[in-house]
């Protein structure tokens, strides 16, 4: 694997950041997943777009333009060979000191790493997965903002553990005021009396690539889409239930809390976004190869 680092590539074993760089002291940066599907990045402007929304919300300068960051992608994926496949982009703050001021950083470094992921089981993109919800708050807007995608992930993380301690792969989390934010590492939708419902940003949701290709799909089938708050008990209630990411895809859900969500497989809408989604993926996208 080729790896690029501030513009140069290097091997696995040679692929290295200083130990003080502030994105490894202090989760000081920010990152975006991004996928590959036959020989094209998946919606590369939007995430490169989001890579650079969230930096200059915590005040870093990228060294590149976007289309040299977007460039920077692409040529990654030529380099590794991938035509199917995951994309991590990184921008840290840089080398600095011990200390947390960030203006003793120098240069920011941006990375660039290509290859593979699964992130779920096969099995439940067909049976359906189940969640639970967890005592792990979602960051309030005014302490980590959730719409900064940044490399402090602990608050996920948290949420991940006590997941897994469930025994289940992925988590509910709530806002400070009991509504539905999103899950640790993906969107959440529910239908619901004709309707597909997702949280809104202000309730501590990420405002997902993937998720806004699953409204926008929707909408193209006449589907009506809304934003409300939304409860556990709207959840428990729900007649479907999925979850989206650029990792994940659409994933069903088939039960949260215990509680079974509908006949307990997943659902007609469901199956039809992700069929939808799926071509989409495959046809469209920034060519790797000119």
């Amino acid at each position: 694997m080729k790896i690029y680092i501030d513009g140069k590539y290097y091997g696995e074993r040679d692929a290295k950041v200083s130990v003080f760089d502030h994105g490894f002291l202090y989760g000081d940066g920010v990152f975006e997943g991004i996928r590959a599907y036959n020989g094209r990045v998946f919606k590369l402007k939007e995430h490169v777009d989001r890579l650079f929304w969230s930096a200059h919300a915590i005040l870093l300068r990228i060294p590149l333009t976007r289309a040299q960051v977007a460039e920077a992608v692409l040529a990654t994926c030529r380099a590794n060979r991938i035509r199917d496949g995951y994309v991590r982009l990184v921008v840290t703050r840089g080398r600095g000191t011990l200390g947390l001021n960030p203006n003793r950083c120098g240069k920011p470094s941006v990375i660039v790493i290509a290859g593979k992921i699964q992130l779920y089981p096969p099995e439940l993109y067909q049976k359906g997965m189940e969640i639970v919800t967890v005592p792990t708050t979602r960051n309030l807007h005014n302490a980590v903002n959730p719409a900064i995608k940044s490399l402090n992930y602990l608050n996920n993380i948290l949420a991940k553990i006590e997941a897994n301690n469930a025994g289940v792969e992925e988590a509910i989390m709530l806002n400070a005021e009991g509504y539905v934010a999103e899950c640790t590492g993906d969107n959440l939708f529910i239908v619901r009396d004709g309707q597909l419902l997702t949280p809104p940003l202000s309730a501590g949701a990420l405002h997902g690539i993937t998720r806004a290709v699953v409204m926008d799909l929707a909408r193209d089938e006449g589907w009506p889409v809304a934003e409300p708050n939304l409860t556990r008990y709207e959840l428990f209630n729900a007649e479907e239930c999925f979850l989206t990411g650029t990792g994940a895809e659409i994933i069903p859900v088939v039960k949260i809390d215990g509680r079974v969500i509908g006949n307990g497989k997943p659902g007609p809408l469901t199956i039809k976004l992700e069929q939808k989604y799926r071509a989409l993926t495959r046809t469209t996208g920034e060519p790797i190869h000119p």
